[in-house]
């Protein structure tokens, strides 16, 4: 069954897209796709900038996480306000082009901030900037958890990041060796990076453009609860009882905020060790490209029926919290090495924290997904904190400890999932639900009896 293409659409109302297959949702999550390499690439030249701003205006260690804190904040606001409403209210495509269009103006915003050299307008640019990245990361972490046969939503997302990881290792590649490379820690690198600013801002406007015209699907609400209702036979009940949600999003929420504290202060943490900057610049973008090599491995991995996502989760994060505990507690090149690792099995844990907490929740699904992109606000807590103790003992590796500790906080998700709700997660994961044309929802409901235009989309249609 097709799918028309819908400017806006009812979350009540029950559509197509509650039953598209994997050859039909291959398309749709393609488009969307593109969208995590380009906030990959923005998160990638964070962490850089982070390291020249810290040297360029004499910055303490927990005053240069102020454009982390900025770009991460912006997460704690967005998806439980605006954003969320606009996707529960307007549906997908009009919730990426809104995003898109924040986006462009906070790029654009990037230009008057390097002609003053104001560390504070960069910090606004940057605010701006995660508002309409984290409206696009509403919608697109959801779409791709939803969109398709639900067996395959731990896959589709790591996949997605997976492209975000290239763009997050291709960043600080480009900001050693084309923005910052003759003219380190000076001016002019900062007036390079306004032109790239610029040129994202022009493409972003592209994007807007694409995601009106393309065919695209929505999954509602009404939707997901069909489909929960034909996975699980029962009603999900209320939102207050969605334990494996609330405790993805305090698991998300530590994880994040260590990533991002990890990111922030590696290049430091490598010149602490007996690196020079370049070169603690090329051992960053060697960590990213492991970081997203190893979502792709991944994802091939939950392919596998004997690697379920819940057992990858508790191996991966379980990793984190070794690695960066013996990077805390060594030296010199040992202890970057033993960091790089940290960034490695850091790959898959944001997918399979998120698509393993939206497990089961049906009509619940866009609120709670809404606040799994908000727990990523952990990015504006933990690395002012880290940096905080750094300023205070003196030392990077000890900083370490920050995000380490709450890698174990973050622990406590995959631990509920292996124990106490394994037979949930795995249910889903099992399902043949929308794996092709012969079992799907729609097709289900037609065969029952009730109508799939029991309620009609509301909006704007074409074609």
């Amino acid at each position: 069954m097709g799918y028309r293409r819908t400017i806006a659409v009812d979350d009540k109302a029950i559509t197509a897209g509650a039953g598209l297959t994997l050859r039909q949702s291959i398309i749709p999550n393609l488009l969307v796709t593109l969208l995590f390499f380009l906030w990959g690439f923005a998160y990638g030249l964070l962490d850089v900038l982070n390291s020249h701003f810290q040297q360029l205006l004499s910055l303490g260690a927990a005053e240069a996480t102020g454009l982390s804190a900025s770009y991460f904040g912006a997460y704690f606001l967005c998806p439980l306000t605006i954003s969320g409403w606009i996707l529960r209210r307007y549906g997908f495509r009009v919730t990426f082009m809104s995003g898109l269009a924040v986006l462009a103006v906070g790029c654009l915003l990037f230009w008057p901030s390097g002609v003053k050299a104001s560390f504070g307008g960069f910090c606004g640019s940057m605010f701006i900037v995660g508002a309409g990245l984290s409206t696009l990361e509403t919608g697109a972490d959801n779409f791709l958890a939803i969109c398709g046969p639900p067996r395959y939503s731990e896959i589709r997302l790591n996949l997605a990041q997976g492209i975000q990881g290239v763009g997050t290792f291709v960043a600080p590649l480009l900001a050693s060796r084309v923005f910052f490379a003759k003219t380190v820690d000076d001016k002019q690198g900062l007036k390079n990076v306004q032109w790239v600013y610029l040129g994202v801002a022009c493409f972003v406007a592209l994007l807007i453009i694409l995601f009106y015209f393309a065919p695209m699907p929505e999954v509602t609400d009404a939707d997901m609860n069909l489909q929960e209702m034909d996975i699980g036979g029962e009603d999900v009940g209320p939102l207050s009882k969605q334990y494996n949600l609330f405790l993805g999003v305090w698991s998300l929420f530590c994880y994040v905020g260590a990533q991002v504290a990890v990111a922030n202060f590696f290049i430091q943490f490598c010149q602490e060790a007996g690196y020079d900057k370049a070169f603690s610049s090329n051992l960053l973008a060697i960590g990213q490209g492991l970081y997203a090599f190893n979502r792709f491995l991944a994802s091939y991995l939950m392919t596998i029926k004997a690697f379920k996502p819940r057992y990858i989760l508790a191996v991966y994060l379980g990793a984190c919290f070794v690695f960066g505990l013996a990077a805390t507690t060594t030296k010199g090149h040992t202890s970057v090495t033993l960091l790089i690792l940290v960034l490695c099995f850091e790959s898959a844990c944001f997918a399979t924290i998120f698509t393993l907490a939206l497990r089961g929740l049906g009509r619940h699904t866009k609120i709670g997904g809404s606040m799994l992109v908000a727990a990523i606000s952990g990015g504006a807590a933990i690395p002012p904190a880290t940096g905080a103790l750094k300023d205070y003992t003196g030392s990077y590796h000890t900083a370490m400890a920050i995000p380490t500790a709450f890698y174990v906080a973050a622990w406590v998700f995959p631990i509920y999932a292996n124990v106490w709700n394994k037979n949930v997660l795995d249910g889903h994961r099992e399902t043949n639900l929308n794996v092709d044309a012969s079992n799907t929802v729609v097709g289900d409901s037609e065969k029952a009896g009730r109508p799939l235009e029991m309620e009609s989309v509301q909006g704007k249609e074409t074609g």
